[in-house]
Parts: structure tokens; C-alpha cells; sequence
């Protein structure tokens, strides 16, 4: 193992037990492991199906909003 994946597995085991398993999913894919699908849960539906019916209805972000919402994400 290289000296940066070390230290990236270092990184990411310090993170909430979810992350962990959503990072080593995507790096299981980049390594041509195939995964399952992801089952959505309810609530996750429940948002998606909200937000494509706001972009239906052209409810999108202001630059002012995205900019704001980078700011507080240190970005």
C-alpha cells in the first residue's frame, strides 16, 4: 500500500461510520468491484421526488444562496 492511501485510510477512518462505508463503496467501484445498488429509504425518495418538483417548477438556488451556502461549508 502506498504512503498516501495510508494515509487516506488514516483520514477517513476517523469519520462517522457512514461516511466510511459510502467512501470505501466508491473506491470499490474505481477499483471495478461491483457493488449493490443503493436502496433509497423512504425520506431520501421523499427528497428527491421534492426537488425534481421544484426544478419542474424552476424553483433553483439564487448565486447569492450557492455562495452563502459554499461560505459555510469553508468552500
Amino acid at each position: 500500500m502506498t504512503r498516501l492511501l495510508e494515509q487516506a485510510v488514516e483520514t477517513v477512518s476517523t469519520l462517522p461510520d457512514d461516511v466510511q462505508d459510502e467512501l470505501a463503496r466508491i473506491l470499490l467501484q474505481l477499483a471495478g468491484v461491483e457493488q449493490p445498488s443503493y436502496e433509497l429509504t423512504p425520506e431520501e425518495e421523499a427528497d428527491i421526488d421534492a426537488s425534481l418538483a421544484e426544478a419542474e417548477r424552476g424553483e433553483f438556488a439564487t448565486e447569492e444562496e450557492v455562495r452563502a451556502m459554499w461560505a459555510k461549508h469553508g468552500l
